[in-house]
């Protein structure tokens, strides 16, 4: 039976397109781990802030992680929740809803907190109390809501609605309004029994570098191993 003849140009072309490979995704995760050291140092700026009020002159300036406090009310007509949002291991969602500031008539969406969702019935929301009268809340601004899978056609924006993702611009249509895209991550207590130990986002930077050193080496091994066997088959 003849053997197979194997072109010599392909273990070599093999090689370059596996170390090309590594090379390419260890880059992209030390981009990762450079932007999650980066979002921790705006963090570590922008929480030795003091918490500013949302006058027009703030707003018009507004940056990510600024800790703001907000006068006005909220538009309890509009509550929406994002879905499949997990919190120490356990099945849950984010109470979502708009906050229109007095001082500015500007209305911003507001995560309220995070409850944990029914087992038995998923659509089945918790009394959620929010106050009606004018109040004043705190929070952290984030440029935007992080997002989940989608699987399927994304749901009609409608008051009550359970979303898997929230489209700021498609909110502000739906309510009329102007809104900027970023969020405030209410950190004061309204005693709604909401939950707040919103996730650090700049966490995960020491991973991704680990698994730039994986890939990294990938492709030092690939390439290593075409030398070596390159040498042995010539000394044959």
């Amino acid at each position: 039976m003849p053997k197979l003849k194997i072109p010599r140009a392909l273990p070599l072309v093999a090689t370059i397109l596996v170390c090309a490979l590594g090379v390419a995704l260890g880059n992209w995760q030390t981009r990762r781990a450079q932007e999650k050291e980066e979002i921790a140092r705006q963090i570590e700026v922008q929480g030795k802030a003091p918490v500013q009020l949302a006058t027009s002159a703030v707003l018009a300036n507004v940056k990510p992680f600024q800790s703001l406090r907000l006068r006005g009310k909220f538009l309890t007509q509009w509550p929406l929740y994002l879905d499949n949002r997990p919190m120490n291991g356990k099945a849950g969602m984010y109470a979502l809803m708009p906050f229109q500031i007095s001082e500015s008539g500007e209305t911003v969406l507001v995560e309220r907190g995070w409850f944990q969702r029914d087992l038995k019935e998923r659509t089945k929301i918790p009394s959620l109390v929010a106050p009606e009268a004018e109040i004043e809340i705190e929070g952290v601004v984030r440029s935007h809501i992080d997002r989940s899978m989608q699987l399927g056609p994304k749901e009609t924006l409608m008051p009550g609605a359970i979303v898997q993702n929230i489209s700021v611009p498609a909110l502000a249509e739906a309510l009329k309004v102007k809104m900027p895209e970023w969020v405030l991550e209410q950190t004061s207590d309204q005693g709604a029994g909401l939950q707040r130990d919103w996730p650090v986002p700049s966490n995960g930077a020491d991973k991704h570098r680990a698994y730039a050193f994986q890939w990294y080496g990938l492709a030092a091994m690939a390439a290593l191993f075409f030398v070596v066997t390159g040498i042995r088959r010539g000394k044959k």
